[in-house]
């Protein structure tokens, strides 16, 4: 068995069985039936007495049936994948050759010279000619699945039965060299479980299946994607699945499925941004399209998470001009090199300097004139800010009017500002600054809407907001709210990863703790059709989904990277940090729009010139870096900002 067994692996390790070959066996399958038919009606004596005119005659006989393989390329598929299509192509061939033999047996003279089948050998040639052909072919596909399992291939389920887990089924049986033999299909619908499919059991969708996958050594797991979204949300099975060590493969978050079977080509070990629950976001692109196509669009912070994938989206929709705007010179670099080599066509300006510089971001806007502006720009990290409130302020709330009035005073179309979750009932430095910037913004649009009515109404002579042309300001200003996003810099899983490398401990710091995530693509396309669909004033907040327990979420990544003796470590709440984000403050309420991801929120507004005396009064307290004196400003900029765990707390009281 050992030789067999070299001697197959030997065989399917080399290319594929030439078409000649293919060929010969089909057409001695051929002759030989036609010399057995002989033998079978008249036995072996008279056989023996004619055997080379009938030998003749089988020869000859082969020329209609090859005509019907050449027809129907019998001999040009790779005998290891045949399919039922080749299958079915062999059947078609033979009964060509078997109508032209017949016509030809018809029309031929008796000749003692030839002899060409009868009925009765025709009728043989067509029944057991075509089982013998499907039979070798069948054989060479079964001992090549049967080398294929033997040589590292693992054993799988596949959770889906409809046409996306079939798609998968018939790809991975396909695929050279072979990863995967599938061994059964797991349904969470009822009237598919127990039955068969593809020759493989289905298995119903409960929490006894990682054991039932264990006990049959099943390593594997291929979601369909039609079955993505759903199986997300079954966190005790995904759980029991990653503790009995059973792999889970999707696709990439990134890939679309088309339909086709040979696009499933990318599944992949699953990250743990796969198995977060999150619905599906459903985004009006072409909209977004007709929006920024052939536009100028301004976009600050433009080398940050939230920033380049925001430049990577409008890219696709073909602007005139993209002005991006960060001070970190490596990742703008390497913003500019990813630009040329995706968008060569895009003509892009790549600025590194600070939006806090007035007098440059005015040189910029001059030159420029950008028709839309995202401002992304921020420093966001908790901690950071409450050590120093003075650069918040300097950076996140003069940067962000420095920003604005430049979008006013150059005609900017549309303002949209990236603010955060934590400009809820903020509990720290950096949400307070940002709740500052969504109230100035706000004020500002709420300023030139008043303006341009009492133009239009007549009751106004000398507007106060104008453009640099002596125009009106007609800038709308929009803003929008949302939690943590995936993946970004400083984000909590790229830390848990690094310090799973590193063999642990991960750190989190309290076991309650949760937080709401998203996809970074998928918040940004949300920005860009909440710009498309704001017409200035709203503060836009996003459905975030589930929120997830950071601890559960350690635990998950220990068990999906397979590290042993990896624990966790409780560190205690951080300066400012917050149990639980809000998206909403506690007297707001929302209003729907057409996407049911994106929320109108109703918060208390702010009188312009109120706004604009509380950011003076601010900057100019923050230049004298005086802690306590900035943060008591902002909290009475701010009244529902409450510090916890800070050194601020005691200004609360």
């Amino acid at each position: 068995m050992d030789i067999v067994r070299k001697t197959l692996h030997w065989y399917f390790s080399k290319n594929a069985l030439p078409y000649y070959c293919i060929l010969a066996i089909d057409a001695l399958i051929i002759i030989f039936l036609n010399v057995f038919g002989f033998y079978w009606q008249f036995g072996g004596n008279v056989v023996a007495s004619v055997f080379w005119m009938l030998l003749l005659g089988s020869v000859i006989t082969m020329i209609p049936f090859l005509v019907g393989f050449r027809i129907f390329h019998t001999y040009s598929g790779i005998i290891r994948f045949s399919s039922f299509a080749d299958l079915y192509r062999v059947a078609y061939a033979v009964i060509v050759g078997s109508v032209l033999t017949a016509i030809i047996s018809y029309v031929s003279p008796d000749d003692d010279w030839l002899i060409v089948p009868n009925e009765k050998t025709l009728a043989l040639i067509l029944i057991a000619g075509t089982m013998l052909m499907w039979a070798w072919r069948v054989m060479v596909r079964l001992l090549y699945t049967s080398i294929q399992t033997s040589e590292n291939v693992r054993a799988a389920f596949i959770y889906g039965t409809k046409s996306g887990g079939v798609a998968i089924a018939k790809t991975v049986n396909s695929q050279e060299p072979r990863k995967y033999i599938v061994k059964g299909f797991v349904s969470p619908l009822k009237e598919m479980q127990l039955r068969y499919l593809m020759g493989a059991k289905v298995y119903p969708d409960d929490d006894d299946l990682p054991e039932l996958m264990k006990e049959q050594h099943i390593k594997v797991l291929l979601v369909s994607p039609f079955q993505t979204e759903y199986f997300r949300g079954r966190n005790n099975l995904i759980d029991k699945l990653i503790a009995n060590k059973i792999k889970i493969m999707m696709m990439p978050p990134a890939e679309v499925w088309d339909g086709k079977e040979d696009s499933i080509v990318h599944l992949q070990e699953v990250e743990i941004e796969d198995l977060l629950p999150r619905e599906e976001i459903e985004i009006d692109m072409k909209q977004i399209e007709n929006m920024l196509r052939g536009k100028k669009i301004l976009i600050t912070g433009a080398a940050g998470s939230i920033g380049s994938e925001i430049v990577n989206q409008i890219a696709q929709f073909a602007p005139a001009n993209l002005i991006l705007i960060d001070q970190a010179e490596t990742p703008m670099h390497d913003v500019r090199l990813r630009l040329a080599k995706q968008y060569p066509h895009i003509q892009a300006e790549t600025i590194v300097t600070s939006i806090t510089n007035s007098g440059h971001m005015e040189k910029i806007f001059a030159e420029y004139r950008p028709d839309y502006v995202f401002h992304a720009a921020a420093y966001k990290h908790v901690p950071m800010m409450e050590d120093n409130p003075a650069i918040a302020v300097q950076n996140n709330v003069y940067g962000t009017r420095v920003i604005a009035d430049l979008a006013v005073k150059y005609g900017t179309a549309k303002f949209v500002m990236i603010s955060t979750d934590k400009a809820v009932n903020p509990t720290n430095v950096m949400g307070c600054s940002k709740r500052i910037c969504e109230i100035y913004c706000q004020s500002l649009n709420e300023a030139i809407k008043n303006q341009t009515k009492d133009l239009e109404a007549g009751n106004m002579d000398a507007p106060k907001l104008l453009q640099a042309d002596g125009t009106p300001a007609c800038t709308h200003f929009v803003t929008t709210r949302f939690g943590n996003v995936l993946g970004s810099n400083g984000s909590v899983i790229p830390l848990f990863r690094e310090q799973i490398k590193n063999g642990g401990p991960l750190t989190v710091t309290h076991p309650d703790i949760i937080r709401f995530f998203m996809l970074i693509p998928e918040a940004c396309k949300l920005v860009l059709e909440a710009g498309t669909m704001g017409k200035g004033g709203e503060i836009f907040v996003f459905d975030m989904g589930k929120p997830v327990r950071i601890a559960d979420l350690a635990q998950r990544m220990i068990d999906l990277s397979g590290a042993q003796n990896v624990t966790i470590e409780y560190t205690g709440l951080r300066d400012g940090e917050k149990l639980y984000e809000e998206v909403l403050n506690d007297q707001e309420q929302t209003i729907p729009t057409a996407n049911k991801k994106i929320k109108i929120a109703k918060v208390r507004e702010y009188p312009y010139e109120e706004a604009c005396r509380n950011e003076e009064s601010l900057l100019e307290i923050s230049r004298n870096f005086d802690d306590m004196s900035i943060v008591r400003k902002m909290k009475e900029i701010v009244p529902e900002y409450k510090s916890r765990q800070s050194k601020y707390e005691v200004l609360d009281n």
